[in-house]
């Protein structure tokens, strides 16, 4: 599992005010909750970089005042105009007890749909599911080597591992192989051309 320490301090202050001088301070506000009383906090910025502007899946460890916290990011808010971080959520996990989480999703294989000229478009990049902590991954691998060219995967196509269950339709498509025009066209003088033959006869 990818985990990122993030040490953090304890805000004495609550409300617009005291978290307007803990930005001033150069920090970003912060809270932990689940299974815990909220903890007011403040976190470098720099300190939180690789756990948000990524695409793979952290749990943050956050120290504090000498106890870690093992977290995942549930909530982020960014300023409207300079976009800079102006307040965190983080959710504390315990040990069986089911979160919500987001998986990236990733493919392994080679598609033969590819092969001859096809497209690969991810249309999902995350998958959400209801898990342990316990069972929590880092991403879902899912194979592309059946799909033919305009061939759809979906969501019911994903094997989950042990403890997992998916939270959104299973009907809903991952990706497809999508078929470029010069091969549509290819195929359709091809098609043309066939019936011309048969005509003929």
């Amino acid at each position: 599992m990818n985990t990122i320490a993030i040490p953090a301090q304890v805000r004495s202050g609550l409300g617009k005010k005291a978290s307007a001088d803990t930005r001033r301070a150069e920090l970003v506000p912060a809270v932990i909750y689940g299974n815990v009383d909220p903890l007011h906090i403040a976190v470098n910025p720099k300190d939180i970089k690789n756990l948000v502007y990524t695409s793979d899946f952290k749990i943050a460890e956050v120290s504090l005042e000498g106890k870690t916290y093992k977290c995942i990011l549930k909530d982020l808010q960014f300023h409207p105009v300079s976009d800079q971080i102006i307040h965190m959520d983080f959710l504390n996990l315990s040990p069986g007890v089911k979160v919500n989480v987001e998986i990236p999703i990733r493919f392994k294989g080679e598609s033969p749909g590819v092969k001859l000229g096809g497209k690969l478009v991810q249309t999902m990049r995350k998958l959400k599911v209801k898990t342990t902590p316990e069972y929590i991954v880092d991403e879902l691998l899912v194979d592309i080597s059946p799909l033919g060219l305009g061939d759809v995967l979906r969501v019911r196509d994903i094997e989950l591992g042990e403890g997992m269950e998916i939270m959104v339709n299973t009907a809903i498509p991952i990706a497809n192989i999508e078929i470029p025009r010069a091969l549509k066209a290819a195929a359709a003088a091809e098609a043309k051309a066939a019936a011309g033959g048969k005509k003929k006869k």
